[in-house]
């Protein structure tokens, strides 16, 4: 119970589109390059990864379509971007394994949520592969059918 607090304590956003999405192979953690603003709103939670997705560039990962909305007491002589290209640290074997399966197996790469771990922003990222129609309403069926049987247990006893 106290770790369960923790985590909702040290999570800044998550995307919740991305698992109704996507069905996801591998998890990732990396580091991003932010800027002092940014921390600070990220510290006020001022952040939507819902349309946010990851490129790969010459070999790095980059963060597009995250919006960090500027607070309001920013300094004057900062003109901040809320939707810029924020760069992702990931070891160059994570990098390599991200590139291979998004070139020869098809995977995009999503971000999943956005957390604290002592005193640094984390990103955790995935590969995953698009749901189709038939599979997104398949998943809600054994998501409904899960609750029913929940509920079917508890009234019994």
């Amino acid at each position: 119970m106290n770790v369960q607090r923790k985590i909702l304590r040290n999570n800044i956003a998550q995307n919740s589109k991305a698992r109704h999405e996507y069905f996801i192979k591998n998890k990732f953690e990396a580091g991003l390059v932010l800027e002092g603003w940014e921390v600070r709103s990220l510290r006020h939670g001022l952040l939507s990864l819902n349309e946010a997705y990851i490129v790969m560039d010459l070999g790095e990962a980059w963060l597009h379509g995250a919006h960090i909305s500027p607070l309001l007491s920013a300094s004057t002589h900062v003109y901040p971007n809320n939707i810029r290209q924020r760069k992702l640290l990931l070891h160059s074997m994570e990098l390599s394994q991200l590139i291979s399966a998004v070139d020869r197996k098809g995977y995009t790469i999503v971000p999943l949520s956005m957390y604290w771990n002592s005193n640094r922003v984390k990103i955790k990222i995935a590969l995953a592969k698009g749901k189709r129609y038939h599979d997104k309403r398949a998943t809600e069926k054994n998501r409904d059918w899960s609750r029913e049987k929940a509920r079917i247990f508890l009234g019994k006893q």
